[in-house]
């Protein structure tokens, strides 16, 4: 087990390196001039290159690049092009607020999903299943900004006035001081991730308890509620961890346009403002943060997978 966690580890940090590499050689060929959209269109010369100096913009892209990745890796990322603030500093503060909506909505979104999942499958072709799966196969063709509008024409303009539209936070309060301007963005990403979660859960399950070991739990007079939640249900959860973690890798891409259409400040909005703004340290630090969200969301659905199956676990002890 121990080799295996080693070797997942190794594999995703080689894979944050060749990212780091790729986002410094995109944000690099962008047209433009660092220092001048520092500075503006009427700066001298003379201040573009002591400008380009600071910026270590007059050094070669490899060393550019040692000094960007030396500074991510020891907590000084660098300084914001907009503001002159370091960007650890402003960053840290939305990936907080992030991170809460992201662990709101897997806290509501999963076992909302694992309920549905399970009632549709104890009787496949119901009413029950063909509303809910047909109501799935809506939510996952509608993108994620088109349904955080209409969560906000329901519930706070158009039909009820019961939510503010918009998840204003005053600078420097906590996103907890108003609960009620989360309500709307945690319930677009519950929306979001449940289709993908309740598929796969349902056809688990209903595989599962179509197997001969549940006919013969049946036959042996076993309740529907042990069989399902100690005989069916681990095992459907097994194949279903690679989409979950697949799904919140997802949503923390989807995240970025669900704040946006909130103006909630989390790292969403901010990489929006960032690249409208050509700010490029922002944008590389945000961007390498969201990978490494990815890689390590991958790493432990892997890990997990193999705790969770027998047979992939008895081999991850015996492997050498």
């Amino acid at each position: 087990m121990r080799r295996l966690i080693a070797r997942r580890l190794l594999f995703g940090l080689l894979t944050l390196f060749l990212v780091s590499v790729v986002i410094f050689a995109a944000t690099e060929i962008l047209p433009g001039n660092a220092a001048r959209a520092v500075l503006g269109r009427d700066a001298t010369q003379a201040a573009l290159t002591a400008m380009e100096k600071k910026l270590h913009l007059d050094r070669p892209l490899t060393t550019q690049y040692a000094l960007w990745l030396g500074g991510v890796l020891t907590g000084n990322p660098g300084t914001s092009l907009v503001n002159g603030e370091n960007v650890m500093a402003e960053v840290m503060p939305r990936v907080k607020n992030s991170l809460t909506l992201l662990v709101l909505a897997g806290v509501f979104g999963l076992p909302l999903s694992v309920l549905a999942g399970i009632l549709a499958a104890s009787r496949p072709g119901g009413v029950f299943d063909n509303g809910v799966s047909v109501t799935a196969l809506g939510l996952a063709a509608t993108p994620e900004f088109v349904v955080g509008l209409l969560t906000i024409i329901v519930f706070a303009t158009s039909v009820f006035r019961w939510l503010p539209p918009v998840s204003l936070v005053a600078p420097g309060s906590s996103v907890f001081a108003r609960p009620e301007i989360l309500v709307l963005p945690v319930l677009t990403l519950v929306l979001v991730i449940f289709p993908y979660l309740f598929r796969m859960i349902r056809g688990s399950m209903v595989e599962i308890l179509q197997s001969d070991y549940v006919e013969m739990a049946r036959l042996k007079g076993v309740s529907s509620t042990r069989i399902i939640f100690v005989h069916a249900l681990p095992n459907a959860v097994a194949p279903s961890i690679q989409v979950m973690a697949l799904t919140f890798a997802y949503l923390a891409g989807g995240v970025v346009l669900v704040e946006y259409v909130f103006a909630y400040p989390g790292i969403g909005q901010s990489l929006v403002y960032a690249i409208f703004a050509r700010d490029v340290p922002v944008i590389q630090f945000e961007v390498v943060l969201l990978s490494a969200f990815y890689v390590g969301l991958n790493i432990l659905a892997d890990v997990a997978t193999v705790l969770v199956t027998p047979k992939l676990r008895a081999g991850a002890w015996q492997t050498p």
